[in-house]
Order: structure tokens, then C-alpha cells, then sequence
């Protein structure tokens, strides 16, 4: 099927660097009817590459990092969507060739990305895993979760040994983000196999004598203390040479006992790159001059990974998200000027602001602009600032909404930035405000309580319940008056107001709110007779329940025994409700402390800490620890 146009632009890949040109061309044309853009991928969607150890990982939904290309681009009517492989570009006719069609082009932009290099150390390829695509990702991920389980069970020391074990081989971004991101994971699977976290370990091994060789040392001393802080092992200096089912060779002639190595020693050139008859320099990469042109055809860009530009290093730029972004603008300024009939000018300028790398997800290692260092909280929260501008670059409001919610609302078992006080998981998070609200209502409410002329705490009847009322002296009397007059549910002035009272379940101005209850029911009357039957038992309640309040109120505003203090604010509002002393305006406090039951204290409260530690420890004490084999006597 043949595409007919005025002018054709097709964009091979919808990696970082595809989508980018995309954008940026499709906005330069939105204009101009005779330009049509076409994206052409094997997948319907793009893949957030940076975020794959996340999926391995299990941070993150399998599909979080994946953005559907329809979504991407549903706005752009200049831009038509092939889901197809490429299988070359006839440079002769100007098509652009795939297994179900073929597209005119007058420019064609190549950015297919780049893959794993294992530089074909024997068993990698058989016995390894490598973190180039989503699938691998998805794999790795399944992979790790059946180990960790078939080793939990294990009860042969080496094979237990080997699949309780996770090796990284490289010390590249990819390397050090993934082994960190699975350090992160550990506690999860531990727990979730019954087994001691320290029982899975974390080796990291690098082939030069210094790892993370793209940061600065001082940075990359920085991660490395936090590797050991972790109790992921690095070995440098260490080559591995061959891999096997349970083990790898290494180059010194010893072994090494996993089941999981994870290979990120070194990347190439997609294998696709061979298929287009262009020279192709380092690790397979297509050479382009500063323009981003190819050298058999000037209508013919490759950008991202795939390419490679030798003006500033004989290595080439480096591959990484901003190296791609910088081709494709490049790319895209001179096809803009060659369909205009003006010659492609535009020369490839680096520009890198920074190197930023997670190690997990709470902390990092950033080096920006070249002299200003990070590390920890700020260090991660300035790589999520760089990956959400990569949406806006992109114009996409919609998917850079979606990153900020897999990557701070979604998560699981507190494994973001801000350590799982924002996740969303249960709806805790919204909650919190109502908690806060809550605790200050009983705070406030009390204050008069504790001192000055309505304080509880001095013998004056504060209780308007009428059997206490009843004096046998003047002081008495005056004490039960007194008492009556400060009580909202005073039988006097619940009588004179009775007749304007009006219901609502809110305020209005002008109007008398209407009781709950005007008297208490008789069964309510005889349980409170029974349990207040005099005034000095009143004098003792009325202090103590002064002092229950505060304590729920602080308990709330801190989060701690949240549910406890919910459960006892519902007690109370009931209790008040029965005895005449509570308006229909203020039902509110009971659905609203139902509400933050639901365990609202986990987030920004101390019940993120004090609730685990106390069901770890309260379970041990009473149950002893889980332990995953069976087979070994009790106590061992």
C-alpha cells in the first residue's frame, strides 16, 4: 500500500529519538497539507527504555512504562501510524520497505535503537539475561520470582546458594540501576517466601578496576559506599568468560555459584542496521557526519543508539536519552530546511545537562552541568524531573500525568521517592487531610476544657445529666446551674429552642441547629445512671474524658493507632449523640472517622513505622519466625 503525498517523511522506530522527531516535525507542518509524517515500529507502542529495570523489578505494572502511539499522536492529523517491520530503504525509488507495504519518503529519519552487547562470551546467550526490551524485562522478572521461590524450598546448600543469588555483570546505567532496583526488591520476595532477606544476595561485577566509569569518581564512590551501606557485593577487576545453568566462569579460573546473571557489559547497534546498506562504524552503528546524515544518501538521517558521529569522540556520542534527543533535533532542523528547498546546515551540538542514576528507588547519584553533585533524595528527584520533560518535549500532558502516578501513587511496598507516603494504594492518601482535620476538631474542642473558667478538671459539674443536678446545698446548686447553663445539651436550653430548631446536616446561618436526640432514650438513661450515679464520679469521668479527647486528637494529628483513634472518635460522637448532647450539624465526625480507619496513619504518620514494627514484633514473640524449610527441625 503506497502512501501518495507532496512530501513524505518517514520515521523508522519509535524509540526516544523517533517519537521526538515526530513531535517536533508534526507540529513545523501541522500547517501544511502537502507534508505527511509516517512512524513506522514493529509495536504499537513506546517503550520508556530508562524505566526497564523497574518492570524487572517489579516496581512498577508490567504496562507502566509502555505509551500507546495512538494516544501519543491522536492530535496529529499530519501523522499516520504503521505497525510493521522494516525490512530496508530502496534508496533508488525512495521507499521505505516493510514486510506488508512500502512508503515514499523525500526525507527518511533511522532511529531503530540499539541492543545488548555480550561480545559473544560463551552461555550468555543460553543461560543469562540481558535488559534490551520490554519482553527481556518481562522475562527477567518471571525469571527471578521462580528462583527466589525454588530456592526457598531448597535444601541442597549449593544448589540453594546459587538460585538465592543475583549477579549484574557491567557497571554501565543499565548495570548499577537494575542490581539496585533489585536490592530494592529484596524484602518483598524474602517475605514473600519466608526467608531471611539476607539469605538472597546481590554481586555486581565490572571488568575495569573502578565501576559507574561515565560519573565522576567522586560520585560514583558515592554509590559505591551505598552498595556496601546495602550489602551488594562489587567485585572490580573481575571478567566473567563463560555462563551456566547454576554458575559463571570467570576469567581468573575460578567460579562464581547463581542462577541469574544479568548481562549489561555492553551495548551494539540494532542487528536491524545491517539490512540497509549504509556504513556502519563502531559496535555496528551507522555513520552519519554532523548533520546526521548518512554518507549513501543526504535525504537519509539516523539518529538515537543506531547512529554514530565521530566529530567529538572515535567513540561517538554517548547513548543515552540526551545524545538521542540532540540528533533528532538535529535531524529534524534540516529536513525542515531541505523540504523548503534550503541546504541541511544544522550541525549536531551536545549538549548533556547532566548524568543522573537511581540506585533503587529512594536513592541516586547525579553530576549536574558538569560541577554541581547530587546524591540520595535530590539526586532521584531530579532524574524524574528529567524524565518528565522528556514528556513535555513530546507535548504529551496525558502520558506525563501517567509517569507521575506509576512512579509516586501506584507503587507497592513503599518503593518510591518519598518511601510510600504518597502510594494510593488503598486510598490512604487521600485520607491523611481528613485525618489532620479530624485530630484539630477534638484539639480545638478541648482547649477551653483544660483551663480558665470552662475547664474540666475542677470540681464543677459540667454534665448536664439531671439526676446530678440536684443539690442539697446552695453551692450545690449553684455548681448544677453553672453546669447548666455551659452544656450545649442542657435540658433548659434544649426546651427554649425547641420550637425554631430546624435539621440540617449542615449549618445555616440564622438558624438553630436541630439536636439528635432532644432527651436520651430510657435505655441510654438507666446505662448512664448506672455508670455516673454521682458527682464525684461526674468530677472523675469529666477529667478523664477531657483527656481521652486530647489523646485522640494528637493520636489523629500524628497518625498513630489511627485505626484505634477512629474506632474511639465513632465511640464517642455516638455516645454524645445518645445523651442529648450533640447536633445533627456535626454528624460528619462519624463517617469521617470511619474513613480514616482504613489505615490513613501509613501516610505522612507514625503508623508507618510503629504498626509494622509492632506486627513484627508482637508476631515473633508469639509465633516464632516463618521459616520456608520444613525439613529442618524447629529451632535451627
Amino acid at each position: 500500500m503506497l502512501f501518495m503525498a507532496q512530501k513524505n517523511i518517514v520515521v523508522v522506530g519509535a524509540g526516544f529519538a523517533g517519537v521526538y522527531a515526530t513531535k517536533r516535525l508534526a507540529k513545523h507542518f501541522k500547517r501544511d497539507r502537502d507534508v505527511t509524517i509516517t512512524l513506522i515500529d514493529r509495536h504499537s507502542y513506546f517503550t520508556y527504555m530508562t524505566e526497564l529495570h523497574e518492570v524487572a523489578a517489579d516496581r512498577v505494572d508490567e504496562h507502566a512504562i509502555q505509551y500507546d502511539l495512538q494516544h501519543l499522536f491522536c492530535r496529529r492529523k499530519n501523522v499516520k501510524l504503521v505497525t510493521d517491520d522494516v525490512t530496508t530503504i530502496d534508496r533508488t525509488n525512495k521507499l521505505v520497505k516493510t514486510k506488508h507495504g512500502a512508503y515514499p519518503y523525500d526525507a527518511v529519519i533511522l532511529g531503530i535503537g540499539s541492543q545488548p552487547n555480550d561480545f559473544g562470551t560463551p552461555g550468555v546467550a543460553e543461560h543469562g539475561f540481558t535488559l534490551g526490551s520490554w519482553e527481556q524485562a518481562v522475562a527477567l522478572k518471571k525469571h527471578i520470582k521462580d528462583v527466589i521461590a525454588r530456592g526457598a524450598v531448597e535444601h541442597d546448600p549449593e544448589k540453594r546458594k546459587a538460585l538465592l543469588s543475583i549477579v549484574v555483570v557491567g557497571s554501565g546505567f543499565t548495570g548499577t540501576e537494575t542490581i539496585g532496583e533489585l536490592r530494592d526488591w529484596r524484602d518483598t520476595l524474602a517475605a514473600e517466601n519466608k526467608l531471611a532477606p539476607e539469605d538472597i544476595t546481590f554481586t555486581l561485577m565490572e571488568m575495569a578496576p573502578t565501576i559507574m566509569n561515565m560519573l565522576d569518581r567522586a560520585d560514583a564512590a558515592k554509590a559505591e559506599r551505598y552498595f556496601e551501606r546495602q550489602h551488594v557485593a562489587v567485585m572490580k577487576n573481575t571478567g566473567v568468560v563463560g555462563v551456566h545453568a547454576d554458575h559463571v566462569d570467570l576469567k581468573d579460573g575460578s567460579t562464581f555459584p547463581t542462577a541469574t546473571l544479568i548481562w549489561t557489559a555492553g551495548v551494539k547497534a540494532s542487528d536491524q542496521a545491517a539490512n540497509f546498506g549504509l556504513t556502519q562504524g563502531r559496535a555496528g552503528r551507522i555513520v552519519v557526519n554532523s548533520h546526521m546524515q548518512t554518507e549513501a544518501d543526504p535525504t537519509v538521517y539516523v539518529v538515537g543508539d543506531v547512529a554514530i558521529y565521530t566529530g567529538n569522540s572515535d567513540r561517538g556520542e554517548p547513548q543515552i536519552v540526551q545524545g538521542a534527543e540532540a540528533s533528532a533535533h538535529t535531524a529534524v532542523v534540516n529536513i525542515e530546511s531541505q523540504l523548503a528547498g534550503q541546504p541541511a546546515t544544522a550541525d549536531y551540538k551536545a549538549s548533556y545537562s547532566g548524568f543522573m542514576v537511581s540506585l533503587g528507588s529512594k536513592y541516586g547519584v547525579a553530576n549536574l552541568m558538569g560541577w554541581f553533585h547530587l546524591s540520595g533524595f535530590f539526586a532521584m528527584l531530579m532524574k524524574h524531573l528529567v524524565n518528565m520533560l522528556y514528556f513535555i518535549q513530546i507535548y504529551s500532558a496525558y502520558y506525563l500525568f501517567h509517569y507521575v502516578m506509576h512512579e509516586f501513587f501506584r507503587t507497592r511496598n513503599q518503593r518510591n521517592l518519598f518511601r510510600g507516603h504518597l502510594s494510593r494504594q488503598g486510598n490512604v492518601l487521600w485520607t491523611v487531610p481528613a485525618r489532620i482535620f479530624l485530630g484539630a476538631m477534638w484539639i480545638v474542642d478541648c482547649i477551653p476544657k483544660l483551663s480558665g473558667k470552662e475547664s474540666w478538671f475542677v470540681d464543677k459539674l459540667r454534665l448536664p445529666f439531671s439526676w446530678l443536678q440536684q443539690a442539697a446545698t446552695s453551692g450545690a446548686s449553684a455548681a448544677g446551674a453553672d453546669a447548666t447553663s455551659a452544656a450545649s445539651g442542657a435540658a433548659a436550653e434544649t426546651t427554649k429552642a425547641a420550637g425554631k430548631a430546624v435539621f440540617s446536616l449542615s449549618y445555616q446561618y440564622g438558624k438553630e441547629p436541630m439536636m439528635v436526640f432532644d432527651q436520651m432514650p430510657k435505655w441510654m438513661y438507666n446505662i448512664t445512671k448506672t455508670l455516673i450515679p454521682n458527682q464525684d464520679v461526674a468530677f472523675f469521668m469529666q477529667k478523664a474524658m477531657t483527656i481521652v479527647e486530647v489523646l485522640i486528637g494528637l493520636a489523629l494529628i500524628f497518625g498513630l493507632f489511627t485505626w484505634l483513634s477512629g474506632a474511639t472518635s465513632v465511640m464517642f460522637t455516638a455516645i454524645f449523640c445518645l445523651s442529648g448532647m450533640f447536633y445533627w450539624v456535626n454528624i460528619w465526625m462519624i463517617p469521617m472517622a470511619i474513613a480514616v480507619m482504613n489505615g490513613s496513619g501509613r501516610a505522612f504518620g507514625l503508623d508507618k513505622w510503629v504498626v509494622p514494627y509492632l506486627q513484627k514484633h508482637l508476631g515473633h514473640w508469639r509465633y516464632g519466625t516463618q521459616r520456608a524449610l520444613y525439613g529442618q527441625e524447629r529451632g535451627q
